[in-house]
C-alpha cells in the first residue's frame, strides 16, 4: 500500500461510514454489532473517539479526552461528521505520512498508523451497516482490498487479543468480501 493510496483509503472509509450514519435510524441506535459488547451507538462513539485521536495525534495537539469517553453528545451524526471533517484534514496534512503517531499500540510509523486507522473506520463502518441492516452500502471492493492486505501481513495471530479480534471464523464460499473480512477478524455475521 503507498502513502498516498493510505490516505485515499481513509478517505473511502470515512465516505462510506459517512454514508452508513446517515441513515441510522433512531431505533437503531442500541442494535447489537458485530462487536459483541457493543450497541451501535457505542461502536460509533469508539469509531469517532479513534478519529479524534488520530487527528489530534497528527497534528501535535490534544484530544482532549479519553478514547472510549463520549464524543457523541445527543447528536451522534454531527459528531461523526465534524469528526470525519477534522480526520480528512489530518491525514491530507503536508507530512502527515512522517508524524510517529502515538497510540495505545505504541508509537508508529505514519504508514503504519495509517494502515491501523484505515482498518478501524472501514471495520467499524462495516460492523454499524450489518447492525443497521445497511449492507448494500458498503463498498466491497475496499473490503477485499483490506482483507488481502492482513492476510499479505502474514503474523495476524498477534491481534488477535480477546476485546480487538478473535480467532478467524468461517464464512461461507459465496461471502461478499465484507462478510469474508469480518469473519477473518473473528466476527460472527449471520
Amino acid at each position: 500500500m503507498t502513502d498516498t493510496n493510505a490516505v485515499r483509503r481513509i478517505e473511502r472509509a470515512i465516505d462510506v461510514t459517512g454514508l452508513v450514519v446517515a441513515g441510522v435510524g433512531e431505533d437503531q441506535w442500541t442494535s447489537p454489532t458485530p462487536c459483541a459488547e457493543w450497541d451501535a451507538r457505542t461502536l460509533l462513539n469508539h469509531t469517532v473517539g479513534g478519529m479524534r485521536i488520530f487527528a489530534a495525534e497528527l497534528n501535535g495537539a490534544d484530544p482532549g479526552a479519553e478514547h472510549e469517553s463520549d464524543w457523541l453528545g445527543a447528536d451522534p451524526r454531527g459528531a461523526y461528521a465534524e469528526a470525519s471533517e477534522t480526520d480528512r484534514a489530518a491525514w491530507n496534512r503536508p507530512g502527515a505520512l512522517d508524524t510517529t503517531v502515538h497510540i495505545s499500540l505504541g508509537a508508529l510509523p505514519g504508514p503504519m498508523a495509517a494502515l491501523i486507522h484505515f482498518t478501524e473506520v472501514c471495520v467499524h463502518g462495516v460492523d454499524l451497516a450489518v447492525a443497521t441492516d445497511q449492507r448494500a452500502l458498503v463498498d466491497e471492493e475496499l473490503c477485499g482490498e483490506l482483507l488481502s492486505v492482513m492476510r499479505g501481513m502474514g503474523g495476524f495471530d498477534a491481534y488477535r487479543i480477546p476485546g480487538v479480534f478473535g480467532p478467524e471464523a468461517q464464512a461461507p464460499a459465496d461471502a461478499a468480501p465484507h462478510a469474508r473480512l469480518l469473519a477473518y477478524l473473528g466476527r460472527t455475521v449471520s
